[in-house]
C-alpha cells in the first residue's frame, strides 16, 4: 500500500443478487460448508449481515442469525465472520465486528453470541479486544474438524436508556 494513499473499506447488504458473494468467501475461508438454511438465514438477518469490499474489491464478510430469546427479545447468532488472508490486519474484521455491535445496541439486543473452534487463538483473541467471553466449551460441536471442540463466545451489551 502507498503511503498516503485513502483506501476506502466499504459494507453492503447481502442480497439475492449478490449472494454468491458470500458463498465463494466462505469456501474460501473457512473448512466447512454450508447449507441452503445457513444463507437464508443470512438474508433474512437484514442489515446484521454485510459484505465488505477494500477498494472495491469483495475481501470479506460476516454473517448473522437473529434469534428470538423468551418474552420477544431477539439475541444475534454470528455465524461467520471471515477475512481472505492477504486484507487481514487491515481494520476489515474490526469494522465487520463493530457494525453488528453498534446495530445490536441500536435495536436492544443484549447479546452477540458464536462458536470459535478451540485452537483458534486468533479468533479468541480478537474477540475478546471486544470484549466478548469465553461462556461454554461444547465437545464434538464440529464434525471432521480437528480438534472438534468449540468455545462459546458472548458479548453482553447493556441496552441504551437514551434514544
Amino acid at each position: 500500500m502507498g503511503a498516503g494513499r485513502e483506501v476506502s473499506i466499504s459494507l453492503d447488504g447481502v442480497r439475492d443478487k449478490n449472494v454468491m458473494q458470500l458463498r465463494k468467501l466462505n469456501t474460501a475461508l473457512f473448512p466447512v460448508r454450508y447449507n441452503d438454511k445457513y444463507y437464508t438465514d443470512a438474508l433474512s438477518s437484514g442489515d446484521f449481515t454485510k459484505l465488505a469490499y477494500y477498494s472495491d474489491i469483495c475481501v470479506g464478510a460476516i454473517a448473522c442469525r437473529l434469534e428470538k430469546k423468551d418474552a420477544g427479545a431477539f439475541r444475534i447468532y454470528i455465524m461467520t465472520l471471515g477475512v481472505l488472508a492477504p486484507y487481514r490486519g487491515l481494520g476489515i474484521g474490526t469494522r465487520l465486528l463493530n457494525h453488528v455491535v453498534d446495530l445490536s445496541t441500536k435495536q436492544n439486543i443484549s447479546e452477540i453470541y458464536l462458536h470459535v473452534q478451540t485452537n483458534n487463538e486468533d479468533a479468541i483473541n480478537f474477540y475478546k479486544k471486544f470484549g466478548f467471553e469465553i461462556t461454554d466449551t461444547i465437545k464434538n460441536y464440529y464434525i471432521n474438524i480437528n480438534p472438534p471442540d468449540c468455545y462459546i463466545l458472548t458479548k453482553f451489551i447493556n441496552p441504551q436508556t437514551k434514544n
